[in-house]
């Protein structure tokens, strides 16, 4: 039997363990990918283990997050991140460059390549045939000194297209197509590997919409082959050289099976408040909105900017609708002026802001309360976009545009004018003069890391106690997504380098209460917290468990947990409860009190004793653990184990 694309990348870095699914596996890392909202914790962690210089192939660091700038604390970090970047050997693509994901794809992804990066749309480089996994910073920052990223092996879920997609129909709609038929955890465990004739329709940057999204779906990662049109992009790159085919065996065979025919597709819409929530835009089609807006790491293109230039060139949107623009790379930006399209959005009403993530976190084009905003983002979390009462749905650029023009969710087939088909440039303008290549190992021991007066130390954590007694300070239902643990958005995330100042704002969508009970239990074991199914779905930052963990925070205990919040949990030496009968989460409410004991014995063996004091019963938690993250749970998080060792 022939292999796969994504078994051919993970057995060609297999570090450690057998390619058995579920089984775990150790994988070396050639490249890291670090954005400035996750990326402070990386380098003081970095500083943290007195790491010399980073032992990757290439790691870059971009700012792309936080560039709102009102008051010293963004700014501030920016000099840290160029400062850490300039010290451990990293490239810096600095605020107003672009978004991660497209800006490395142009300048840094090559096919048969690992890549990990400390932001759960990372696998968005599976377009181009890399084998690209979201982390927790702390697993990222390992990576960096040269450690495997450990996992447990993926099943390998094929995707088979084929047909070509019809006019008013793009990438967009089928990642959409994909969560309407499996939701939000219908990836877990999985990497998603398209192949087929349909991938001929698809160019490089459609295949990252794609993979972008497959992060929503709560899969590992997604693979595309290394191909012509993986060529074609990189040669337009100027970059023919990175290129080496990947492609699965003819014979090749995968554990899960599913097939999409794109000629049957049509637009489609996430309702509020989750990715999974898809129907057809026709179904909603005339309800009034309030924002039309294209642009983030889910539609990064340079087509997905073009088109929608063209649907509403020589047109004037909505008065009632913000039509925002966001580009997202500089290069992307340029090519858009040279080719007349940024003037077509300027005259038909559009904004036009810096390029980076902007509104998608939460960081401006915030929507008005209660109102509908469509956005070519991959979430729609409620609050994600900086208005709690946000009604946020997914679309495509071309829904988008439609849209802001009517006034009115539209379907872009009910336009009256020919589909404007726009191909990427095949000669672009090129931008690499705004990446700062890292200094030389001479020059680097040098640079001392500039710390503004919001760059505090990480705090330390006591190990784990072999008895524990925890009030339930908090229950919460499933899907609880990291933006619910941990909000984004301008308010927020300016704090990520201050985990004391953070804190406060932790389940602040949920109970703005939590941060304040926590700490009145101070001098107690700490406190526990009951989850459904998905628990931590969503973004892989780790403050969604640092922060808990520096409010006492010991104990999730949940139905299920998402692959990457679960593993920072255990980073930071939280332990990661299921329960061993999902019927016992009717059985423990907020304000109880749970006893755990013998617990390093029993953390161990998979299977913990948990008593209810207030009901007078006891039951189970399980979980499955590598030796290796039992003792870093036992030693109170990787960062102490790791000390340890060295």
């Amino acid at each position: 039997m022939g292999s796969n694309v994504a078994r051919k990348l993970i057995r060609s870095h297999l570090a450690e363990g057998e390619m058995m699914p579920g089984r775990p596996i150790g994988l070396r890392i050639d490249q890291t990918l670090t954005q400035d909202a996750t990326g402070t914790l990386v380098m003081l962690e970095l500083e943290a283990m007195d790491l010399d210089r980073v032992r990757t192939e290439l790691s870059a660091q971009y700012v792309d997050h936080n560039l709102v700038q009102e008051d010293f604390k963004n700014a501030d970090d920016h000099l840290f991140l160029r400062s850490a970047c300039r010290r451990f050997g990293i490239w810096y693509s600095p605020a107003g460059n672009g978004v991660s994901h497209p800006v490395h794809q142009e300048r840094f992804g090559k096919p048969g390549k690992t890549l990990l990066g400390s932001d759960s749309h990372t696998p968005a480089a599976g377009a181009i045939g890399m084998l690209a996994i979201g982390a927790g910073g702390l697993d990222v920052a390992m990576a960096m000194a040269g450690q495997p990223f450990y996992i447990n092996m993926p099943k390998i879920w094929g995707i088979r297209l084929t047909g070509t997609l019809p006019d008013w129909v793009s990438a967009k709609d089928v990642i959409l197509e994909m969560l309407r038929r499996h939701d939000v955890s219908g990836g877990i465990g999985c990497v998603i590997e398209y192949y087929g004739p349909g991938l001929a329709g698809l160019s490089a940057m459609d295949r990252h919409v794609i993979a972008n999204m497959g992060a929503e779906l709560g899969a590992t990662s997604t693979v595309f082959p290394a191909d012509a049109e993986v060529r074609r992009f990189l040669k337009s790159q100027n970059r023919e050289a990175d290129w080496m085919e990947l492609t699965a065996d003819a014979d090749a065979d995968y554990d899960l099976h599913n097939e999409i025919d794109l000629s049957g597709l049509e637009p489609l819409i996430a309702m509020p408040s989750s990715p999974g929530n898809v129907i057809p835009v026709r179904e909603a089609a005339g309800q009034e909105i309030y924002q039309g807006y294209v642009g983030s790491s889910a539609n990064p293109g340079y087509r997905d900017f073009a088109v929608a230039a063209e649907i509403v060139k020589g047109k004037r949107i909505d008065d009632r609708v913000s039509f925002d623009v966001n580009p997202t790379s500089r290069q992307i930006l340029e090519n858009l002026v040279r080719d007349g399209h940024l003037l077509n959005l300027i005259q038909a009403g559009a904004r036009i802001h810096q390029a980076g993530c902007n509104g998608c976190i939460g960081m401006g084009q915030a929507p008005a309360t209660g109102k509908i905003s469509l956005r070519t983002v991959p979430r729609n979390f409620p609050g994600r976009s900086g208005t709690r009462e946000d009604k946020v749905c997914l679309v495509s650029p071309e829904t988008a545009a439609a849209s802001a023009l009517k006034g009115v969710i539209t379907d872009p087939r009910d336009l009256n004018m020919p589909y404007p088909h726009v191909a990427d440039p095949e000669q672009p303008i090129l931008n690499r003069q705004m990446l700062v290549p890292p200094l030389s190992r001479e020059e680097a021991r040098n640079v001392t890391l500039e710390k503004g007066p919001n760059v505090a130390s990480l705090p330390t954590f006591d190990s784990l106690p072999d008895r524990l007694e925890l009030q339930v300070l908090l229950k919460v239902g499933d899907n609880i997504s990291t933006d619910a643990i941990m909000p984004a958005g301008a308010r927020v995330l300016p704090y990520r380098s201050n985990i004391p100042k953070i804190a406060e704002f932790a389940f602040d969508m949920v109970d703005q209460t939590y941060s304040q009970r926590a700490k009145a239990l101070a001098g107690a074991d700490g406190h526990a917290v009951v989850g459904g199914s998905n628990y931590g779905q969503g973004s892989s930052r780790e403050h969604a468990a640092l922060a808990p963990r520096y409010l006492g925070l010991r104990v999730v205990l949940a139905r299920g947990f998402a692959r990457i919040h679960r593993q920072n949990l255990i980073n930071f030496g939280i332990l990661p409860l299921e329960f061993a009968d999902p019927a016992d989460y009717d059985q423990v409410e907020s304000g109880e009190v749970l006893v755990l004991t013998d617990l390093h014995r029993e953390l161990r063996q998979g299977r913990v004793s948990i008593e209810n004091r207030n009901r007078k019963r006891t039951f189970e938690g399980r979980l499955t653990l590598s030796p290796r993250q039992a003792d870093a749970l036992m030693a109170g998080g990787l960062i102490n184990w790791v000390k340890k060792q060295i």
